[in-house]
């Protein structure tokens, strides 16, 4: 064989070495983003489910629009910063913020976001709305945009999810009315 030949062949021999560690390294960021993810995920998750912020979640969802229609009330949370009770309006809107800029930044898939989140996203930015207003004209107007992204793609992804997520030609398990059933037979 010639030295050509050799030289050729051993060229196409290193070319092949390289792809192969070239998608190698691919698959392995993959594996990294994918990871990290799952740890953004999980981050976000215990956040959610601890009880300081489920506090803060139901203040805002459930009280805090009541307070919004009473004037007194209302000239309280407009004193800023929030104080005592108020402060878990900067809690989870912050909260939020955060989540929708790894959302918006593709750190979080915004499909698995919106499929886990959407429903809360949606309710608290609505609590918020007025807040949120009141605050970017006294404020910023950029205040808390990345909550309001997340608010907007999660309004979307129920829109076209409408008749749930379940994933068709799958069978649904039996539908369990006892409870529903034992509470209509206590009222009668």
């Amino acid at each position: 064989m010639s030295p050509e030949w050799l030289t050729a062949i051993g060229t196409l021999g290193t070319f092949l070495v390289i792809a192969a560690s070239a998608v190698a390294a691919l698959l392995q960021l993959r594996h990294m983003r994918g990871s990290n993810q799952i740890v953004a995920l999980t981050e976000c998750r215990e956040t959610l489910e601890s009880p300081e912020f489920r506090e803060a979640q139901t203040f805002v969802s459930f009280e805090l629009p009541k307070r919004l229609t009473d004037a007194n009330e209302a000239r309280k949370i407009a004193q800023l910063p929030f104080v005592d009770e108020y402060q878990a309006i900067g809690t989870v809107a912050n909260f939020f913020e955060s989540l929708g800029l790894f959302v918006k930044r593709g750190i979080i898939d915004r499909d698995i976001a919106c499929d886990a989140w959407s429903y809360v996203v949606l309710r608290n930015w609505q609590a918020l709305a007025p807040v949120t207003t009141f605050v970017r004209e006294q404020t910023s107007p950029q205040l808390w945009e990345n909550f309001e992204y997340l608010a907007a793609i999660s309004k979307r992804f129920t829109a076209e999810h409408a008749g749930g997520d379940y994933p068709r030609g799958l069978e649904r398990m039996p539908a369990d009315r006892s409870l529903m059933d034992l509470i209509d037979r206590s009222t009668d």
